[in-house]
């Protein structure tokens, strides 16, 4: 076997597997553009606005930490399917705003890549389909098993919960997962109450 044949080989390899990461960023970033503008139509229209005809979900809301400018359109439900397009809005917990917990759950490498960065005490702002911005303070953060997170998704409290794999810089999905509990400070500020 020629000596030039295994280096090209590798090379080969790690030019396929670079591909793949790009188009890995390259499809979350430009569903992100697709679901802005629909997330916009659902805030205007009142009704629920697909990003593409074949999509089996649609955008339910917007996730900002203005500190770290950070935003990401948030869709209706937590498959699989789902969060390769964005955060997912997690099944069976209530929306931003309301009595309870609501939990958004996202990939660390794509759209929840900003967990890292947000402090204790930072702002998220999660603003709905129904045009009504919630704003929340951080005020802690754990590591847990994915099937034992010690959410009380009945809780009277008004509370969020983001959701990732956790380490942040692993290579491979583990059974952990990092929450960041947040906790409402704002109840209601629609775009025509901050204005005024």
């Amino acid at each position: 076997m020629p000596r030039f044949l295994l280096p090209l080989a590798f090379a080969l390899i790690g030019l396929i597997l670079f591909g793949q990461g790009a188009y890995i960023h390259a499809k979350a970033l430009l569903a992100q553009v697709l679901l802005e503008r629909a997330f916009t139509q659902s805030i205007t229209t009142g009704q629920p606005v697909k990003p593409w005809s074949w999509a089996d979900t649609w955008p339910v809301a917007r996730i900002e930490v203005k500190r770290l400018h950070a935003s990401a359109i948030v869709l209706a439900g937590s498959s699989g399917q789902a969060l390769a397009f964005g955060p997912g809005h997690v099944e069976q917990t209530v929306d931003a705003g309301e009595p309870g917990v609501a939990v958004y759950s996202a990939h660390r490498d794509t759209h929840f890549r900003f967990l890292r960065d947000v402090a204790i005490g930072d702002e998220i702002d999660v603003t709905r389909s129904d045009g009504k911005t919630f704003r929340y303070r951080a005020d802690r953060s754990s590591v847990v098993r994915f099937d034992q997170s010690g959410i009380d998704p009945f809780t009277g409290r008004h509370e969020l919960v983001l959701s990732t794999c956790w380490p942040f810089d692993a290579l491979t999905s583990g059974p952990e997962r990092y929450l960041l509990h947040a906790t409402l400070i704002e109840p209601d500020s629609t775009p025509l109450e901050r204005g005024s």
